[in-house]
């Protein structure tokens, strides 16, 4: 019963002395160290922000830089190779030499192709392969009646393959081009004097040889140009 009476007293004696009681507790220097750094990277810097915007500007100026550079490489990617203008007046040739409705000298159209057809196709027909397909076409004109539309791709592909270096030399020069605008201004000529107006020349019979004879004259302006 004596000790339960002292710790009763020790117990009241505590209660009443509330200084002691009084804890404070003192931040370790790691929880300061803490607490700086989380303040250090909460707390607003105007430097910071600064020079953040400043590459988010050049971020943006540089994003718009490149775009105005690809629209200008597509803008500048319009115009045709001369490979491509060969092949649009090779087409033009064959269309003309297979139109009807037109009342131009057909004639005019063969060393006209031979003059602005790809380099491809003459290479071809000066090879094996052109000049096995210009036989087995001979030996077929000779028991066989041609219609009049391939007599003169045949004429073409003979012009081609007997064609000497000196007259094959002006292709894709000054010269070869002067003449193939001398021919297809000659031919247009033809075309749309004989064909009475201009909407007579682009009526479903003649509209073939109209495009025709269009193409293998712009074609010709552009390779002076």
């Amino acid at each position: 019963m004596a000790s339960l009476c002292i710790s009763s007293s020790r117990i009241v004696s505590l209660h009443h002395q509330k200084p002691f009681l009084s804890l404070k507790l003192r931040p370790r220097s790691s929880d300061l160290s803490g607490i700086g750094h989380g303040t250090s990277g909460v707390c607003f810097n105007p430097l910071r922000v600064s020079i953040d915007r400043q590459r988010t500007a050049t971020v943006s100026t540089r994003v718009e830089k490149q775009r105005k550079r690809g629209s200008s490489v597509v803008c500048y990617a319009v115009p045709m190779s001369a490979h491509n203008l060969q092949w649009i007046s090779a087409i033009s040739c064959v269309g003309l030499m297979l139109a009807r409705g037109t009342g131009i000298h057909k004639s005019f159209v063969v060393p006209l192709f031979a003059l602005t057809a790809p380099s491809g196709i003459i290479s071809w027909a000066k090879g094996e392969y052109g000049i096995w397909a210009a036989f087995l076409a001979l030996l077929a004109r000779l028991f066989f009646a041609f219609p009049g539309e391939l007599e003169l791709p045949f004429i073409a592909l003979l012009l081609a393959i007997v064609a000497p270096h000196q007259v094959m030399s002006i292709r894709g020069k000054q010269e070869g081009a002067l003449i193939s605008l001398a021919i297809s201004c000659f031919l247009a000529f033809q075309h749309f004097s004989r064909a009475g107006s201009l909407q007579k020349a682009f009526e479903q019979d003649s509209v073939v040889a109209t495009l025709g004879i269009i193409g293998v004259t712009v074609v010709s302006i552009l390779f002076l140009i």
